[in-house]
């Protein structure tokens, strides 16, 4: 086990569907699951706007419906989206919520796992900081591993996909720079928590 994921604390504390260690940022792009859903499915996705630009405050404008789309050329292909995700992990390790995680968060669009569509009704939504393709930060990676845990305390979580996964040939991301076996082995959990295809190990961040 890695020394991050050993020295993390096991949980954080919720108020209701809001993590006490996010930054809150609520956003107007949610609403309710339908009635008996089970919150089984983790996602994890990759984001950066522009695209490749770090730590300005694109994403967190566009989830919360105030991005200016005149002020970047790429913007004028997103013109008009309301998305959202329950959390978003900067490249330094920072988290910042979202949408309450009891709630609905619209970030998988057309989706398919473990035999059930519309994957935003049972799953939470989690954004890295990153490009397709390109790796991430370490501090990533222990904040995302303890996001996990936590919500597995919380929800009854049986899988951890990537929006690739989830919508193949739509989306790719968080990529082949996402390191899964470094999320897996951090986490502990069982292989049939994860897609088949995430044994390979990368070492751009050990």
């Amino acid at each position: 086990m890695r020394a991050e994921a050993r020295h993390a604390p096991p949980r954080w504390h919720w108020r209701g569907g809001w993590l006490d260690a996010a930054r809150h940022c609520p956003s107007p792009n949610f609403g309710p699951r339908p009635h008996g859903a089970h919150i089984d499915l983790i996602v994890i996705h990759s984001i950066s706007l522009p695209p490749g630009v770090y730590g300005g405050p694109q994403v967190e404008q566009l989830f919360t419906n105030q991005l200016d789309w005149q002020a970047h050329p790429y913007f004028e292909q997103i013109r008009g989206m309301e998305v959202s995700s329950h959390f978003f992990i900067r490249r330094d390790g920072e988290l910042v919520q979202f949408v309450d995680a009891d709630a609905r968060a619209w970030h998988a669009g057309a989706s398919c796992w473990r035999g059930r569509d519309n994957c935003n009704d049972d799953s939470i939504g989690i954004e890295l900081e990153g490009l397709e393709g390109d790796s991430f930060e370490a501090s990533q990676y222990l904040t995302l591993t303890r996001l996990c845990a936590s919500l597995r305390a919380r929800y009854p979580v049986a899988y951890v996909a990537g929006h690739e996964h989830i919508a193949p040939g739509r989306k790719q991301d968080p990529g082949p720079g996402f390191d899964w076996a470094r999320l897996r082995q951090g986490l502990g959990w069982p292989p049939r928590c994860f897609p088949q295809d995430t044994d390979r190990v990368l070492t751009a961040n050990d």
